[in-house]
């Protein structure tokens, strides 16, 4: 029997692997059928979070906004049928998801016909509940077990959240999406107070894990899909926050220096507080086809500047 452990913000079926975490794997039922949604739903609960969609453009937003590990795609929908979605599917970018089609048909040309659409396997209606777990299991593992190799390189090696090289690579993704589809993108860049002071009074080793107590407790604050926590440089980090405004972005940088705060990690040689505090820049922009990434950095750097310059342990909100 497997025990379920975790992969960064997975949770992933494996004795292999010694990891942490807190959030579940994700399942994407696509059904028309709400007795099938509900029959599905049950024999998977104790595998991730699932969610359900009742027809083929619902699914496809909702694939969209999750990135789920596995999906189940009824293949007879009313409106797009399950290849057409999963055709749409497999055309975005940086697609990653295992589709298993659901269906009542049988035998070898269904099979092949949903293999060559791209399917990784297919479950028969009426459903067995063994045959299902073990088919959607399998596959689960397996996207989890891919996804945190292909993550190895873009993962910072002390603190186990994104790297530079990830930040840059998805900020620029991130621009491109939020400019076709013209929403507000945000950025939060944030620093360790006093880090410095902190290193010298108690050593590298106790800088190394306030740094992975910082970035662990960053990691639990961000909840929206979506959103990426990196180590951005020594101690500091930025978080992408897709499609945030000014004003949540600003109540979002509030609440990361609430959260750092509540560790009450103990600060021996600082002059205001006993314990470890972040300063947080915070920027939010519209991209525009004469804009770049670089003036989100910017004013988010320049906001992070001013926090610190007016005490520390707070957020400002730069200008945009």
């Amino acid at each position: 029997m497997n025990s379920w452990q975790f992969v960064g913000n997975y949770q992933i079926a494996t004795s292999m692997f010694d990891f942490e975490g807190k959030e579940s794997a994700v399942i994407l039922i696509i059904d028309d059928s709400r007795m099938n949604q509900m029959l599905l739903s049950a024999m998977l609960k104790e595998m991730g979070q699932i969610h359900c969609a009742n027809h083929g453009e619902e699914g496809v937003m909702l694939a969209q906004t999750l990135h789920p590990n596995v999906i189940l795609l009824d293949v007879e929908m009313p409106g797009m049928n399950g290849f057409e979605v999963c055709k749409m599917l497999k055309q975005q970018p940086n697609f990653e998801s295992a589709i298993i089609f659901v269906t009542a048909h049988s035998g070898s040309e269904h099979e092949v016909r949903a293999l060559d659409a791209g399917a990784v396997d297919f479950i028969t209606k009426p459903f067995h509940d063994a045959v299902v777990k073990a088919r959607v299991s399998a596959h689960l593992l397996l996207n989890l077990q891919t996804h945190y190799l292909r993550n190895l390189v873009n993962l910072d090696g002390l603190t186990g959240v994104f790297n530079r090289r990830h930040f840059d690579e998805m900020l620029a993704q991130e621009w491109r999406r939020h400019l076709r589809a013209q929403q507000s993108l945000a950025l939060a860049l944030l620093d360790v107070d006093f880090f410095k002071r902190y290193n010298d009074a108690l050593g590298h080793q106790a800088g190394d894990d306030c740094l992975k107590a910082v970035a662990h407790c960053l990691a639990k604050s961000t909840k929206r899909p979506g959103e990426i926590v990196t180590r951005y440089g020594g101690e500091e980090f930025a978080i992408i926050l897709p499609n945030t405004s000014q004003e949540e972005v600003l109540g979002f940088g509030h609440y990361l220096c609430q959260q750092i705060a509540a560790l009450q990690l103990p600060h021996p040689d600082r002059p205001d507080l006993p314990f470890v505090t972040i300063s947080v820049g915070l920027s939010a922009v519209l991209p525009t086809l004469q804009s770049e990434p670089k003036s989100l950095i910017a004013a988010a750097d320049a906001a992070l500047y001013r926090a610190k310059e007016q005490g520390r342990n707070q957020a400002c909100l730069g200008k945009s």
